[in-house]
């Protein structure tokens, strides 16, 4: 019988890798020519911001290969595609002859977003931290009297020697300081 989990791993790290080094390349391609990208697809202006999305590209890419934990990295990815997706369903420059080219653009954007999740799940993504169990202490008190017959108990209380200042650091306390 195959055991899922052991096949799995090596599957989704290589997955991570292979998105690692698609992000370094778009990324690349974004710094060098962000002017032909957004012509073609109808962002012109935006040049600047297709730079800055390239730059995210390469840091992610570099970050998916050189992690053994590739999750954060992956929804990293996710994060920024959907960051491209509204970007683009958003921005255009009122051109009807790129419409399609946007299109293609998106619909490419949305099968990489899609990948990135399988590929975040799998590498181990849906892992949530454990929830740590708190308990409600704003009903309780400290003392079964009432608060009036509480006040200064501790004031005549006397401390233990095993919890006092030790004798030899005295001088050093504002009682017993130095003139």
């Amino acid at each position: 019988m195959l055991d899922r989990t052991r096949s799995a791993a090596p599957t989704s790290h290589a997955l991570a890798r292979g998105l690692g080094w698609f992000s370094i390349a778009l990324g690349v391609a974004e710094i060098v020519a962000p002017r032909a990208i957004t012509r073609r697809i109808g962002l012109r202006g935006q040049e600047g911001l297709v730079q800055a999305y390239g730059a995210r590209e390469i840091a992610t890419g570099i970050g998916l290969l050189t992690t053994s934990q590739p999750a954060p990295w992956l929804w990293g990815r996710v994060a920024g595609d959907a960051l491209d997706i509204a970007t683009l369903a958003a921005g255009h420059d009122g051109s009807s002859r790129r419409r399609g080219a946007r299109g293609m653009a998106l619909a490419a954007l949305v099968g990489v977003t899609a990948l990135d999740i399988a590929a975040a799940l799998a590498a181990g993504g849906d892992q949530r931290p454990r929830r740590r169990i708190t308990y409600g202490y704003e009903h309780r008190r400290g003392f079964h009297d009432p608060l009036n017959r509480v006040r200064g108990i501790a004031r005549d209380a006397t401390i233990p020697k095993d919890m006092r200042i030790p004798e030899k650091m005295r001088p050093w306390t504002s009682r017993g300081a130095r003139a």
